[in-house]
């Protein structure tokens, strides 16, 4: 989805995309924006189990091959990496073709795709300032997000929300989040507010709503108009914090715990510090420890209001075209 957003501004620069990914969701997505997708064989490495990694390696060196051979179709005046295992064979065809190589960092570290690439890089584009990361080579861009959503009136009739009622957002991220899910499930059982709640399709069958007070579902189309919906916002802490910055909503962060470099925790310590955010440690998500943050802070509409503000002073509404200019100041002059 960023590499959307900052396609969607290239674009509107008179720029043309094309966008090489592997077999995840970008199959469908990509294409449904309206943009040429090649694909890539690549596989993640798995660093503690030494068979799977050779055969990872094996595989790599094939999308490396395929990458190169893609590049010298395209000819691309620059090329931007998402810093996910498909950047690195494109990079690095970036790098041995020669052409100018712009990466973009999701998380409060660099992960390893983007460390390995980041020395050949005209710039590093990160979502949240990183220790020792600073001169020209990197700069501050914030997370590319789609345009919040702006009809509040229209985003709670979609979720039959009415003007009045508090709403409870929980989601986390497309897979979801089991610990959110369970422990959500039973904290908001008998809430007097209402619950919109994406809990993934992995686990949607193991679950069942409480009422009719709770919207249960596996996934959310237009996800913005559901944050625009609610007042508060139960959430892992992944690179959709910017999401929730982008519409100003406070939130209850559960960071993922097994997250590369322990990075959600980082995120959502970014949100803390703001004062937009509360934390709860996945290990001490319990629902009665959920239902008590959640309707401490409802009971409480002046931190609520103060939190919301906060919330929006993180957003970087122009992260998209901030990175896009970074692209098409990177090439050679047309």
């Amino acid at each position: 989805m960023p590499a959307l957003a900052v396609a969607d501004a290239l674009r509107a620069e008179g720029a043309e995309v094309v966008f090489v990914g592997g077999d995840r969701a970008e199959l469908e997505l990509v294409p449904a924006a309206g943009y040429e997708l090649r694909t890539l064989r690549v596989v993640p490495l798995p660093r503690r189990r030494p068979l799977k990694a050779a055969q990872a390696g094996m595989i790599a060196a094939a999308a490396v091959r395929d990458a190169r051979r893609i590049v010298r179709q395209a000819r691309p005046s620059a090329v931007l990496g998402g810093g996910g295992y498909v950047a690195g064979p494109v990079g690095l065809s970036a790098v041995l073709s020669r052409t100018p190589l712009v990466l973009t960092e999701a998380d409060s570290h660099l992960g390893l795709t983007n460390r390995l690439l980041a020395p050949f890089a005209r710039r590093v584009c990160l979502s949240f300032p990183i220790n020792g990361k600073d001169g020209s080579r990197y700069v501050l861009t914030g997370r590319p997000v789609p345009p919040p959503a702006s009809d509040r009136p229209a985003a709670r009739a979609r979720f039959g929300i009415g003007p009045s009622e508090s709403c409870v957002l929980v989601f986390g991220g497309s897979q979801g989040a089991r610990s959110i899910n369970r422990a959500a499930v039973e904290a908001f059982a008998g809430a007097r507010f209402r619950v919109l709640h994406a809990a993934g399709e992995r686990d949607l069958h193991a679950l069942n709503a409480p009422g009719p007070h709770y919207d249960l579902r596996g996934y959310i189309s237009r996800f913005g108009e559901a944050l625009l919906a609610s007042d508060l916002v139960v959430a892992r802490a992944g690179g959709s914090i910017f999401e929730i910055a982008a519409h100003g909503k406070p939130a209850v962060l559960v960071p993922y715990p097994h997250a590369t470099a322990d990075h959600q925790t980082s995120n959502a310590s970014f949100m803390e510090r703001a004062g937009a955010a509360v934390i709860i440690p996945d290990r001490e998500l319990t629902p009665a420890r959920l239902a008590g943050e959640v309707g401490s802070l409802l009971a409480d509409p002046e931190r609520l209001t103060a939190m919301a503000r906060a919330s929006a002073a993180l957003a970087r509404p122009h992260a998209a075209s901030d990175i896009a200019y970074e692209l098409l100041t990177a090439g050679p002059e047309r």
